[in-house]
């Protein structure tokens, strides 16, 4: 396609307006194509320079931009839902240390691969919070990618077997958050505990992992089938860490009864 044109020559509206939108197609600029006239009369009226009303169209263009890549990334990140820590109900658990929590949310404990545990009994919370903070994340721009205990078990297993397995570390250890959920639920075997404890070395002072499990430390020997596999993961996951032992109420019992209540109500009423 030729958009030569020449400096002399007056062109007319509906060709400038081809043209312009053709060029924009070129630099692959589409919010630039449907916003420049609006901006135009708007700063028409505001009587502002050409330059800041270049200013105000590729601003448009950079805003779509980072929107667009930030909703790439909360995508590769694969949570199973997504949920804000502003949407958390701390009053129903009172123990945690909502203070702490709102300060991982700032994200600095990635810049010292510092992990986060959430350890509990099922339904307090633990997955909505891992969720939350690998969200706040994958909103600044920052690679994070969520497993539960089970998916990321059988996917080291299929990169063993396709000998794609030191690939697929190094992979995971390019990762700025690592989230792990529901480790404890499946017993591992030693091929797979193995994998494991391969993950966390890998990543070891090097890059963050949020776990949340049902199981206390003490029992983490049983998920491994190994004592002393068990106490090298968490020698490793500890180091350099802020553990939550959350031991309140379930929230999905809270859902729940909350349900049954409005239902009741309604139903008298």
């Amino acid at each position: 396609m030729n958009f030569t044109t020449t400096a002399s020559a007056p062109v007319e509206q509906g060709t400038m307006e081809q043209t312009i939108r053709a060029y924009c197609k070129l630099l692959s600029l589409p919010v630039v194509a449907q916003t420049y006239e609006t901006i135009a009369m708007n700063a028409t009226k505001a009587k502002l320079s050409y330059q800041e009303y270049l200013y105000k169209v590729l601003q448009e263009q950079v805003v779509a931009r980072v929107d667009n890549s930030v909703n790439s990334r909360i995508k590769k990140a694969r949570f199973p839902f997504l949920k804000t820590l502003e949407e958390f109900d701390f009053r129903y658990q009172p123990q945690l240390d909502e203070k702490l929590i709102r300060e991982l949310s700032t994200l600095n404990f990635l810049k010292t691969a510092f992990n986060v545990l959430f350890i509990g009994p099922p339904g307090v919370g633990k997955t909505h919070l891992a969720v939350a903070l690998g969200l706040k994340a994958a909103s600044a721009r920052k690679r994070t990618l969520f497993f539960t205990a089970e998916e990321l078990v059988g996917e080291l297993i299929s990169a063993d077997v396709s000998k794609n397995l030191a690939q697929f570390l190094d992979t995971l250890s390019r990762i700025d958050l690592l989230i792990i959920d529901e480790l404890g639920y499946l017993q591992l075997t030693p091929a797979s505990a193995a994998l494991f404890f391969r993950v966390i070395t890998k990543r070891y002072e090097k890059g963050s992992i949020i776990v949340t499990s049902n199981r206390p430390f003490e029992e983490w020997g049983n998920i491994f089938g190994d004592d002393v596999v068990a106490a090298a993961i968490l020698d490793r996951l500890l180091h350099h860490s802020y553990p939550f032992l959350i031991q309140g109420k379930s929230y999905r019992m809270k859902e729940i009864f909350g349900h049954k209540k409005l239902e009741k109500k309604v139903h008298v009423e």
